[in-house]
C-alpha cells in the first residue's frame, strides 16, 4: 500500500487482485446481493485509490480496507433505506415449478425430512451455514465474517467496527452460542 501510496499503479493493481475476492465475498455476505456486491467492490477500490495518499500504516492495511468496505455496505443499506426499497433476498432457490422460495430454517429443515441423523451433503450443509449466518443480527453477523472468514483480531475487528474489543469479543460470543443452537441438530 505504501508503493500505492507512492504512485505505482503495479503495486495498487496488486493489491487488487489479492483482495478483491476477498472484498466481493465480505460484500455479497453484508448485502445479500452478488451484483451490488460486485459494484460496492468497485467503489471500495475507487475509494482505496483516492485515499492512497492519506494511508498510514499505523494498522494493517486489512484493518483500513475492512474499514472502508465497512462504511461502503453501511452506505448502500443507509441508500436503500433512503429510497424504501425492497431487497428480495439473495438466499432463494427455485421450486420445480420455477417459482423462488425464500431459504428459511424452517425451509431447509422441511426439505431434509426434518431427520437431523441425515447426513447433509456439503452444498446442503454450506447453505445451512449460511442460511444460520444470515439470520444473525447486521452486527453479529458482520463480526463472525471478519473473525471466521477473514482471519481478523478482535482488535482488528474493534478497530473496523467502531467498538471495544471487549465489546467484539461479546458479540462474537452471543454469534456463536446462537449459531450452535440453529446448527445443533445438523451436528453429530
Amino acid at each position: 500500500m505504501l508503493a500505492a501510496a507512492a504512485d505505482d499503479t503495479a503495486a495498487f493493481e496488486t493489491l487488487m487482485v489479492r483482495f478483491e475476492s476477498r472484498v466481493l465475498s465480505l460484500l455479497q455476505h453484508l448485502l445479500g446481493n452478488r451484483e451490488i456486491a460486485e459494484d460496492m467492490t468497485q467503489e471500495v477500490f475507487l475509494r482505496v485509490f483516492r485515499s492512497r495518499k492519506s494511508y498510514k500504516p499505523e494498522a494493517k492495511f486489512t484493518t483500513w480496507l475492512y474499514t472502508i468496505v465497512n462504511n461502503v455496505a453501511l452506505n448502500q443499506k443507509r441508500s436503500w433505506a433512503r429510497k424504501r426499497e425492497v431487497q428480495l433476498a439473495a438466499n432463494t432457490s427455485e421450486s420445480p415449478s420455477g417459482q423462488k422460495t425464500l431459504l428459511t430454517a424452517d425451509n431447509i429443515m422441511a426439505s431434509t425430512g426434518s431427520m437431523p441423523v441425515r447426513q447433509l451433503d456439503k452444498q446442503e450443509l454450506r447453505e445451512t451455514v449460511r442460511t444460520a449466518v444470515d439470520s444473525l443480527n447486521e452486527r453479529q453477523r458482520e463480526a463472525v465474517l471478519l473473525n471466521r472468514f477473514e482471519g481478523l483480531s478482535y482488535a482488528d475487528i474493534a478497530e473496523v467496527m467502531s467498538l471495544s474489543p471487549q465489546a467484539v469479543k461479546s458479540l462474537l460470543s452471543r454469534a456463536h452460542v446462537q449459531l450452535r443452537d440453529r446448527l445443533q441438530q445438523y451436528v453429530e
